[in-house]
């Protein structure tokens, strides 16, 4: 694994597992933020609980343990994964600048907002990234290249083999004739 990934995992990470840890321990402090978002998200994933402090010490807690796999190496890609879908709601949750009342609030909310997009955007990298190992898409058709390559070599060899062999049979045939 290279130095970048060691160290940009659980850079990348830290943030998740901090915050996630403050939504667990004190989901008060944004249940009012987030009661729109998560009222919208409750009404097309009906599974999720009914009060909406409840889904954010749930939404922080998958940000922690996601965080900490994400920052050990275990299951990045899917460690990123969850760490961005649980970042979507969080960004339109709380950091909505479009309603800012004051100048200074807009600009403070705006640049929040767009540290969460870049972090999405790298949590997305992270999710696409296979550690220097081939993606099971190019496995498979780099599989499906050497049975092609495979199936024409066989192919030739039989038809390499099969004229000689077919004349053995014919002069065979004949001196036992």
């Amino acid at each position: 694994m290279s130095l970048l990934r060691v160290v940009g995992r659980p850079l990348l990470a830290s943030m998740f597992v901090t915050g996630g840890l403050e939504s667990v321990r004190n989901p008060e402090a944004v249940t009012p933020l987030a009661e729109p978002v998560v009222r919208q998200i409750r009404e097309r994933v009906p599974v999720l609980p009914e009060r909406t402090e409840q889904c954010v010490r749930l939404s922080g807690g998958v940000q922690v343990v996601a965080g900490v796999l994400l920052g050990l190496g275990r299951f990045p890609r899917l460690s990123a994964l969850a760490l961005a879908a649980t970042l979507v709601p969080t960004t339109l949750a709380g950091h909505r600048f479009w309603e800012a009342e004051d100048e200074a609030g807009r600009t403070q909310q705006q640049i929040h907002f767009l540290k969460n997009v870049s972090m999405l955007g790298g949590l997305l990298i992270a999710a696409d990234d296979t550690g220097s190992a081939p993606s099971l898409l190019w496995r498979g058709r780099h599989a499906g290249h050497e049975l092609q390559r495979d199936a024409r070599l066989v192919r030739r060899s039989v038809q390499a083999t099969a004229r000689p062999a077919a004349a053995v049979g014919g002069m065979r045939a004949k001196l036992s004739a």
